[in-house]
């Protein structure tokens, strides 16, 4: 694991369809970045992983002024 990596212990949520994961998929690369992978938006969560058509956790992450990241951003991220 890249100790550079911005998600290590960070509380992450994804909305939407991914293009590149599924759910699962997405859930296991969020632990093998050492993130935590949440299922609703709070005031703890780091970022917010979107894809398209995403639903009401985009507004409650705006809300709370979380990072939402394009899956494009968090790739670039975690690459």
């Amino acid at each position: 694991m890249n100790p550079d990596n911005p998600f290590i212990g960070k509380s992450i949520a994804v909305t939407g369809k991914l293009d590149n994961y599924t759910r699962d998929g997405i859930k296991a690369r969020l632990l093998e970045l050492g993130a935590k992978p949440v299922s609703k938006v709070s005031g703890r969560t780091d970022y917010l992983i979107l894809g398209t058509r995403p639903g009401n956790k985009l507004v409650k992450a705006l809300a709370l002024e979380i990072t939402v990241l394009s899956e494009q951003e968090f790739e670039r991220m975690n690459s």
